[in-house]
C-alpha cells in the first residue's frame, strides 16, 4: 500500500532542522512564535493517553472489547442505517441505482473509516512522541472498476483496490521525527492493519420470526 508523508507547510518561523520533538519540551513552546493548530490538543491527548496506560496498570484488561454494529434497510428508501453504539450513520446509493444519495456508499464509508483511523492514529502517536503537530489531513483514495466480474473483466477485484493515502502534515519537526511518526503509525493504526493482513469472517442468516438458520 502506497504511502506519502509530506511535512510540507512548516512553520517559517521555526529553527531550520532544528529537531523540537525531544521528551523536555512540551509541544506548545516547540516554535518561537507557535500557532497552536493541534498543540493544545496534542497536551490534552498526551495526558488522556497516560491516564489510560495508568488504569490499564493498575486495573488490566480481562478480555477483549466486542465491537458491535448493526445495519437496517429502511421501508421504501432502502436506505442504509447504520447503529455504532448511539451513533447512527447513513449510507445510500447515487440516483442512478435507484437512491437518493443521502449518504456514501459502502466502498466510500471504507476509505472514510482508514483516513479516520489513520488520522487519530497520527493524533496518538505524536501526542506519544511529543511530536508538535500543526495541522494534520489524510486524504486515501482507491479504484473500484463496476465492469468487475463481467466478461473480460472476470479478474478485475469487486472491491476497492490500488488504495493509497496521502498524510499532509504541518508541523516544525524534523524530517527524521516525522518519518519516526509515519512509521510508527503504520505499526499500530488497526484498520490498516486489518486492511493489508488477510482475515477470516464468519456469517450466518437467520429467518426473522424462525429460529431456522439458512
Amino acid at each position: 500500500m502506497a504511502a506519502t508523508t509530506t511535512p510540507a507547510g512548516t512553520n517559517t518561523t521555526a529553527a531550520a532542522g532544528k529537531d523540537t520533538g525531544d521528551a523536555e519540551q512540551p509541544l506548545l513552546d516547540a516554535a518561537p512564535d507557535p500557532q497552536p493548530g493541534l498543540r493544545e490538543y496534542l497536551e490534552v491527548k498526551r495526558a488522556a493517553l497516560l491516564a489510560k496506560r495508568e488504569a490499564q496498570r493498575t486495573a488490566p484488561l480481562t478480555e477483549p472489547h466486542r465491537l458491535r454494529a448493526r445495519t437496517r434497510a429502511e421501508d421504501r428508501s432502502g436506505v442504509r442505517r447504520i447503529r455504532i453504539r448511539h451513533h447512527q450513520i447513513l449510507s445510500d446509493s447515487p440516483a442512478d441505482f435507484a437512491g437518493y444519495d443521502l449518504g456514501p456508499a459502502s466502498p466510500e464509508i471504507q476509505l472514510g473509516v482508514l483516513s479516520s483511523c489513520l488520522t487519530h492514529i497520527f493524533l496518538i502517536q505524536a501526542a506519544d512522541l511529543r511530536i508538535p503537530l500543526d495541522a494534520l489531513e489524510v486524504e486515501v483514495q482507491a479504484d473500484q472498476d463496476p465492469r468487475a466480474g463481467q466478461p473480460g473483466f472476470e479478474r478485475v477485484p469487486i472491491y476497492p483496490h490500488h488504495i493509497s493515502y496521502t498524510v499532509h502534515i504541518t508541523s516544525p519537526a524534523g524530517k527524521e521525527r516525522i518519518r519516526e511518526l509515519h512509521e510508527t503509525v503504520e505499526r499500530k493504526c488497526p484498520i490498516y492493519n486489518l486492511l493489508i493482513n488477510p482475515q477470516s469472517i464468519t456469517g450466518r442468516v437467520v429467518l426473522t420470526g424462525s429460529p431456522q438458520e439458512i
